[in-house]
């Protein structure tokens, strides 16, 4: 874990407030990473002109988005504008 502080809590609910912080922070990081492989898979699927494939993998990846947006690890117009993005890439290929 890469979970670094300068000072140390010195109340009871600080020392809560920092166990609390570490492991949300350790979800987040294993969610980001999941979102960012299933992307990378998707775009090396299109790169690939593997296009039955890439369009499950989008399903996959709309999925990871829409969760990630849900539950505020990245916002909502963020998650939209990649949705919008791959999915143009994606029919640019298929044409």
């Amino acid at each position: 874990m890469h979970f670094k502080f300068t000072t140390m809590p010195i109340t009871k609910s600080a020392h809560k407030a920092l166990r609390k912080s570490k492991r949300f922070y350790a979800v987040n990081q294993k969610k980001k990473t999941e979102l960012k492989t299933a992307l990378k898979s998707f775009q090396k699927l299109v790169e690939q002109n593997k296009l039955k494939d890439a369009k499950t993998q989008l399903k996959i990846v709309y999925q990871k988005l829409d969760k990630a947006a849900k539950t505020n690890l990245i916002k909502k117009n963020k998650a939209s504008r990649l949705k919008s993005r791959l999915t143009t890439q994606l029919n640019k290929k298929s044409k």
